[in-house]
């Protein structure tokens, strides 16, 4: 069979190999050795679409045969040529096949593409290495690119460069300043392709570049920014001037050992210092300055005296000269401003009282019903005077001028109710209020008021506030939970005061249903008391974590009754004559008449339903351990009242923000919730094993708001040398979204950088009575109810009021109030309370008074309708 394959004239493939090799081999009648190859084929790159060379050399060799993944290479794929070695007179041969980029694409098998040779003598075969093809690639972008970054001088410098994925793996190089680094002893570049600098010179500022290239390409990743900074150092007093004629002398020093480089922070202190002269020769001046500043004083205040005098008898004369029957625009445009409050310095500013006069030395401003500014945090800026008229108004061709006066509230006292804190009751010892008389006597007349008798979560911190309120009405805020009350102004009886209550508890949504598919949104909010008498709606303002901009929720306003039970009051999207919900994306302003305690639900619609979370990090020093650092990641409801419940806690161990909170959607999808530490410097810093990557399940994440998510992460640094840590946090929902939190922060307590738990977070006033409350005075206010309650020919009425502010869903509900448009502006000043900005309404009522048409509207309540003419101001 070999002879006869041999004398065919070739061999194809297979056994016929040895079959034609040994018959070769016999008739020329060699003998020796086994084939040894001399050259093998190497691992190569298939670049673009240019095909590979595979070369194979053996002596002694009667033929030579690829074999590729497995299976022959048929022969009419080899180029061959052979020569004898004139030292031994053995045959060598060698071999080469080309393998294609289509060849390498088409194989699908459990390695990457791979040849090897098979030579053959006459004793026998000898197999090469395998060689491996492989096409190769560079990804663009960088899987991690250098952030910039801000460090003291001598403090250490970490850029993190993860190249793009790539074959063959990249290499990496950096560039400062567009030219390439040289490593000098202090930048160590690790194998990890971080570049850490351990100790940070003023010339290691500059502009650094991560460069990964391979075969293919060469990328560059985005630029980072290092900058070094110098914090500033005093240098030595100079001696102590000589004595001026004040009795006073003055010694300096600069700033400049060393001086401020590079942003870094001015000296703190004084550059001047001012002493008095010793010696007793500068008694008389003194005392004569004394006298000289008593007399003054006494002449500013017999001059303020006259000039509120003066306000008071332009205010009462201005009174008796307009009616009410008119509106303008124009009349908001000019009173509405930041109205300059005089409080005074001594003891708490903010208890002030009928019997105690106001200090016109200090001027304070209270702006933010959300969140009501301490009168020492916040200087005002000098705005308009307190005499300063309005814009002329003209009623039925009169012409009348409005003080600012009226404006600024100086008629009607405000009283401030202030707490040291938020209440906040430790868990399991939330206080029972069932049966607890909380009513006082402030008028006339007076209500015995009770709490209402509901059950409160025990494992849960208990917000509450609480205020008196009588018939200039008010508002009720517990700080930093984004939950508010509007206590509109005539909404209680003249000589009667209420003491009203809010308490906000987290529930769980357990509570709602055994196997419901619906979850809390937001806080259960109650208010009270229960016999709260209010001759027109309150606007509850509750925050919530819905992602309702899609249309996947269905959101209810629910209600717990006695048995405590939840009862649907109505669906946000559906009318009603007995509530009114306006749904914004962050949160819900509800019109209410009966107390209670309420929520929002949601009851998900399909599984593109999503809600958000707040993603936090926290870290602390380990007490047990010198050498140790904790770092706490929390994953809440994004509601400010979840996120405050973090903050006290972090407060109280001692706990600093790391990163900026960061907002992800988590959908309803039930798939669970990783969260994972990544790019921690391995020879500067240790894991606790196993810790790595940690989860949350979807139930734990969807439905149960009973206790904010948290993991930790110990980690332990090497040497007490390494007081820097950078790494990142990886927070992402299997199958949904995913959020980094960005770690680089100091571990040693005094160079600690902390993050703002809240922009105001030294918040304790929890309620504002009397007109300051409100943002629209209440002269402007009571002549818009009496303009736009009575229908109008040209169409200028409530309806149309409500729907220039975009309030217009649900007109039902208006319709039925005793005064639709006093309703309509309870709920504009409740969904405006933050930014106090007035120019919406201005506009508003601009754009009514252009109106020459009469409009026509349908409602399923009936009102009497009546004639009156709408007077355009301005």
């Amino acid at each position: 069979y070999c002879n006869a394959v041999a004398g065919g004239g070739g061999c194809g493939g297979g056994v016929e190999f040895w079959c034609c090799a040994r018959g070769e081999a016999l008739q020329h009648g060699q003998s020796g050795t086994l084939p040894h190859f001399l050259e093998e084929p190497v691992d190569a790159y298939i670049v673009k679409s240019n095909p590979i060379k595979l070369r194979c050399q053996a002596r002694p060799a009667l033929q030579i045969f690829f074999k590729c993944n497995g299976e022959w290479v048929h022969q009419s794929q080899h180029m061959s040529q052979e020569h004898t070695d004139l030292g031994t007179g053995l045959k060598i041969r060698e071999v080469m096949i080309n393998v294609s980029r289509q060849q390498v694409e088409d194989f699908h098998g459990p390695e990457d593409y791979w040849c090897l040779c098979v030579a053959w003598s006459h004793l026998g075969t000898s197999k090469s290495r395998k060689a491996t093809v492989r096409i190769a690639y560079l990804r663009k972008n960088f899987e991690q690119d250098p952030q910039g970054t801000e460090v003291p001088l001598n403090g250490m410098i970490v850029l993190h460069c993860r190249p793009p994925e790539g074959v063959p793996v990249a290499e990496v190089e950096w560039l400062k300043n567009e030219e390439p680094l040289s490593s000098d002893g202090i930048i160590d570049t690790r194998g990890d392709h971080n570049l850490i600098i351990s100790e940070a010179r003023l010339s290691d500022s500059g502009n650094y570049t991560c460069v990964a290239s391979n075969i293919v390409a060469k990328r560059r990743s985005a630029t980072a920014t290092v900058v070094v900074y110098v914090d500033g150092g005093w240098g030595e007093w100079s001696e102590w001037s000589l004595c001026s004629s004040d009795c006073e002398r003055q010694r300096s020093r600069e700033c400049t050992a060393p001086e401020p480089k590079h942003g870094g922070r001015l000296c703190d202190g004084v550059a001047l210092a001012t002493d008095n002269c010793t010696g007793g020769l500068c008694t008389q001046s003194v005392e004569n300055s004394s006298d000289v500043a008593l007399y003054s004083g006494l002449a500013a205040g017999v001059v303020t005296v006259v000039l509120l005098i003066i306000a008071v008898t332009l205010y009462r004369r201005s009174q008796s000269e307009y009616g009410v029957d008119v509106i303008d625009s124009s009349a908001l445009t000019g009173g509405f401003q930041s109205f300059s409050f005089k409080t005074s310095r001594q003891a708490n500013p903010l208890l002030i009282n009928s019997s105690m006069q106001p200090d016109l030395t200090v001027s304070r401003t209270y702006t933010s019903p959300m969140c009501f500014q301490d009168s020492i945090d916040k200087e005002l800026m000098a705005e308009r005077s307190l005499l300063d008229p309005l814009p002329d108004l003209k009623v039925k061709g009169q012409e009348i001028k409005l003080c600012f006066l009226v404006s600024a509230g100086v008629a009607e006292r405000a009283e401030y109710h202030v707490m040291s804190h938020p209440q906040t009751f430790p868990r399991g010892l939330a206080p029972d209020y069932r049966g607890v008389a909380v009513g006082t006597t402030l008028g006339r007349r007076s209500k015995n008021l009770f709490t209402p008798q509901v059950s409160l979560t025990p494992s849960r911190p208990l917000h509450k506030a609480t205020a008196v309120f009588g018939h200039a009405g008010g508002r009720l805020v517990v700080p930093n939970t984004g939950i508010s009350l509007l206590v509109p102004h005539g909404g209680i009886a003249e000589d009667t005061t209420w003491e009203m209550y809010m308490i906000i508890n987290q529930e769980d949504s357990s509570t709602l249903s055994e196997d419901g598919p619906e979850i809390f949104l937001s806080p259960a909010v109650t208010y009270g008391p229960p016999g709260l008498d209010l001759s027109c709606p309150i606007a509850l303002t509750i925050a919530h974590c819905g992602e309702v901009d899609a249309g996947n929720w269905t959101i209810r306003l629910k209600r717990q009754m006695q048995d405590n039970k939840w009862e649907e009051v109505m669906s946000v999207d559906e009318e009603s004559a007995s509530c009114y919900c306006l749904l914004e994306a962050q949160r819900c302003h509800v019109l209410l008449e009966h107390p209670g305690r309420y929520a929002l639900v949601g009851e998900p619609l399909n599984q593109e339903v999503a809600k958000r979370l707040r993603l936090a990090v926290f870290g602390s020093p380990d007490t047990s351990n010198s050498l140790g650092f904790t770092l706490r990641v929390y994953c809440v409801d994004d509601t400010p009242h979840a996120f405050q419940e973090v903050a006290v806690g972090e407060r109280s161990r001692g706990g600093r923000l790391l990163e900026e909170p960061k907002v992800m959607l988590f959908r309803g999808n039930t798939f669970s919730l990783q969260v994972s530490i990544q790019d921690v410097p391995q020879l500067l810093w240790s894991i606790k094993p196993f810790t790595t990557c940690q989860e949350f399940s979807f139930s734990q994440v969807w439905a149960s708001n009973q206790r904010p998510l948290q993991c930790a992460f110990s980690l332990e640094r090497y040497s007490h040398s390494s007081s820097q840590l950078s790494c990142k946090i990886s927070v992402r929902q299997v199958k949904g979204e995913e959020q980094i939190l960005q770690v680089y922060t100091s571990v040693v307590e005094n160079e600690k950088g902390v993050v703002p738990f809240f922009t105001q977070s030294d918040c304790t006033i929890t309620s504002q009575t009397g007109s300051r409350a409100f943002k629209i005075p209440l002269s402007i206010r009571q002549r818009i109810s009496a303009t736009f309650d009575t229908a109008n020919a040209k169409g200028k009425d409530w309806q149309l009021l409500a729907q220039k502010l975009h309030i217009d869903r649900n007109l039902c509900y208006f319709a039925c109030q005793e005064s639709p448009s006093s309703v309509i502006l309870s709920l504009w000043e409740a969904q405006h309370q933050d930014s106090g900005d007035l120019d919406s309404l201005a506009s508003a009522l601009e754009e009514i008074g252009k109106v020459q048409s009469p409009t026509t509207t349908t409602h399923g309540c009936s009102r009497e309708e009546q004639d009156s003419e709408f007077t355009q101001l301005g």
